[in-house]
């Protein structure tokens, strides 16, 4: 049994060890979120998107929840963070295992949430993955890793993207996750968009250029 709720898409061309896209959504929401874009993807990825562990008494899920009584910002309840870390790292592993795919050509995107999860995961546990996609995110630092290790995260690659104008995560906050990469070494793209919490035409089209860029579509030799 999975350790969490999924929806897939296999690729359109049958290859053996596919790249693997895994998708974590943000909160509030659920499996079918991302997972609309899978069809733009399954060219070249075996999709899948994780549903969170935590139900929402409104619906809905959660990796964590949040405290929206403060005057301007959402706390985040890390210690519900770190466990649902846990369960994506092992989801990652058996979904590596059961589609017979590798840390290599592992891809996490996350969104909102879902992006504060791949920041953390991608930085505990280089070894399963190889680039990130954090939409509208930020760097929750109470689940950060004290330290990294800049031999076993060189490897890592990241597409960043976050509006201007918005109202759930405040840019500043994006704009500082972008100057800890840069502060770690790590390799990354930062986008800005005039756009609130979501993800435009603009953004979509360069997140596109960005997987192009280093995942070409599946071609049958």
């Amino acid at each position: 049994m999975s350790t969490l709720i999924f929806k897939h898409l296999e690729p359109r061309i049958n290859v053996a060890n596919p790249p693997l896209l895994i998708m974590l959504h943000g909160y509030g929401s659920n499996e079918a979120d991302l997972f609309s874009f899978a069809d733009e993807l399954n060219d070249r990825f075996l999709v899948v998107s994780a549903r969170a562990p935590r139900s929402l008494s409104f619906g809905g899920f959660a990796w964590y929840d949040i405290d929206f009584t403060g005057n301007s910002s959402r706390f985040g309840n890390p210690e519900q963070a770190i466990e649902s870390l846990e369960k994506v790292r092992q989801f990652i592993i058996e979904i590596q295992k059961r589609f017979n795919t590798t840390p290599e050509k592992t891809v996490l995107m996350g969104f909102s949430q879902g992006a504060i999860l791949c920041y953390a995961l991608s930085t505990r546990h280089p070894e399963l993955i190889s680039k990130v996609m954090a939409l509208s995110g930020y760097i929750f630092n109470e689940i950060m890793p004290e330290q990294i290790n800049a031999a076993k995260t060189a490897h890592l690659d990241y597409f960043v993207s976050h509006g201007t104008q918005d109202e759930v995560i405040p840019i500043q906050w994006a704009r500082a996750s972008a100057e800890w990469l840069k502060k770690m070494n790590l390799t990354y793209q930062y986008r800005e968009y005039a756009m609130g919490h979501g993800i435009n035409p603009q953004c979509f089209s360069d997140l596109m250029n960005w997987i192009e860029a280093r995942y070409p579509r599946i071609s049958v030799s």
